[in-house]
């Protein structure tokens, strides 16, 4: 029963929006592998908090360490101002085009290859709030975490933790404000740890997966919350920085 209804769901929408690729129109896939080919990875990165310095890998640049940073580095996959990528994460998000995870996870997957990040011991996807995870039903971040981690070492899959960081405060959406100091105070306590991971998280390296990063709120209130576990290293990795 279950599957008849998710195959009359997906008559449906494919209906309303029928599967073309979005630069090619070539049929049968939103994304086809050619144009996907295409997406232009950064071919560099920059200090995520100043964003004056280029640093290896998106590191914070020796200025900006003096400020005790949450996290270790921020790195960005292609340009949100591409809009392929800039539509298909607003589908992803808001229109529930979950088919869409997959060549975003691509992408994610080819930057981190092409900056060579550390292997991390485990995978942290930035979590929903309980409320917007049942109403959209599934979390996107989550979704690309688990694909890079079955990709990153083919055979040996890393752990994909969605059990030490919760999300406790059910935030407005980041993009409804654009002043950095509301964003900041939207998004401060909306996450805690799970005190029971210590073990799970101390002296190993995180790698933090979401999608868009503006200012870099959500990601800094996460790495706060996982500092007080004492890992190694907290890396993030986002398809693309919004300014």
């Amino acid at each position: 029963m279950k599957k008849t209804i998710e195959k009359i769901e997906k008559n449906i929408l494919d209906i309303i929006l029928p599967k073309k690729c979005f630069h090619c129109q070539k049929e049968k896939s939103f994304w086809c592998k050619e144009c996907l080919k295409k997406v232009k990875i950064n071919p560099w990165q920059v200090c995520p908090i100043c964003e004056k310095y280029l640093t290896e890998s998106g590191k914070i640049c020796p200025e900006c360490k003096k400020f005790k940073p949450a996290i270790d580095s921020l790195t960005v996959a292609t340009s949100y101002k591409d809009p392929l990528i800039s539509k298909s994460i607003h589908l992803l998000k808001y229109k529930f085009l979950q088919e869409l995870s997959e060549p975003l996870s691509q992408i994610i997957l080819k930057a981190y290859q092409k900056n060579k990040l550390k292997i991390p011991d485990r995978i942290i996807p930035v979590p929903l709030h309980p409320f917007k995870l049942r109403w959209r039903g599934f979390n996107q971040s989550q979704i690309m975490a688990e694909e890079l981690a079955k990709k990153l070492l083919p055979g040996f899959p890393i752990k994909v933790d969605t059990y030490t960081l919760t999300r406790i405060k059910n935030t407005s959406p980041q993009a409804n404000f654009k002043a950095s100091i509301d964003r900041q105070k939207n998004i401060q306590q909306a996450f805690k740890i799970n005190l029971n991971s210590s073990n799970k998280i101390k002296n190993h390296r995180i790698l933090l997966i979401d999608d868009v990063c503006t200012t870099g709120s959500t990601l800094t209130e996460c790495g706060k919350e996982l500092r007080k576990l004492k890992p190694k290293s907290i890396q993030a990795l986002v398809i693309a920085r919004q300014n």
